[in-house]
C-alpha cells in the first residue's frame, strides 16, 4: 500500500511566522497555491496560512449584541472571541492570521486514510510531518495521480 511519503511534494513552499501578510499574499498568488505551511527557525510547522484566512481579513467586523439586565449591559458574544476576530482582521503578520490548529499526517499514513481524511473534512493539502518537522505536503493532485497506472 503506498503511502505519504510515497507521494508527497517535498519542495514546499513556506512562509515564517513574522513575514508580512503582503509577502504571503504574494507568494500564493505567484505559485498558485491554496495555503502555506508556516514553519519556525527550527523548521517545526507552527500552522498554516490559507486563502480563507486571508478573505476573512476583508470582512465587515461583526458588532456584538447586547441587552440590559438590571441596567447594565450583557454582551451575547465572548469578549475573547471579539478581540481574537479583530486580530484576524487587522493582521500585519502572518503570525496574526494564520491556523494554529493544524491537521497534519504522518510520512506512513496511507493513500486511503488521505483520501478519507479530505473527504471527511473539506481539506486540499495536508502537511506532511515527522516529529513537529514539515517533510512535505500531500494534495488533492497527489492523490489523484495514484489512479494513473505506474509505468
Amino acid at each position: 500500500m503506498r503511502t505519504a511519503q510515497d507521494i508527497m511534494t517535498t519542495a514546499v513552499i513556506t512562509i515564517g511566522p513574522e513575514a508580512d501578510i503582503t509577502e504571503a499574499v504574494k507568494l500564493l498568488l505567484e505559485k498558485g497555491v491554496n495555503g502555506l505551511p508556516v514553519i519556525d527557525e527550527a523548521g517545526l510547522l507552527v500552522g498554516i496560512l490559507c486563502q480563507s484566512d486571508l478573505v476573512r481579513m476583508q470582512k465587515s467586523l461583526p458588532i456584538p449584541s447586547l441587552f440590559t439586565l438590571l441596567d447594565g449591559f450583557v454582551p451575547l458574544s465572548s469578549s475573547a472571541l471579539l478581540e481574537a476576530e479583530v486580530k484576524r482582521i487587522a493582521a500585519s503578520k502572518v503570525a496574526d492570521a494564520m491556523s494554529t490548529k493544524v491537521v497534519t499526517i504522518a510520512p506512513d499514513m496511507t493513500i486511503d486514510e488521505i483520501a478519507a481524511l479530505m473527504v471527511d473534512k473539506k481539506f486540499h493539502t495536508l502537511p506532511v510531518t515527522d516529529k513537529g518537522l514539515l517533510v512535505g505536503v500531500v494534495g488533492m493532485k497527489d492523490v489523484i495521480q495514484t489512479l494513473i497506472p505506474r509505468s
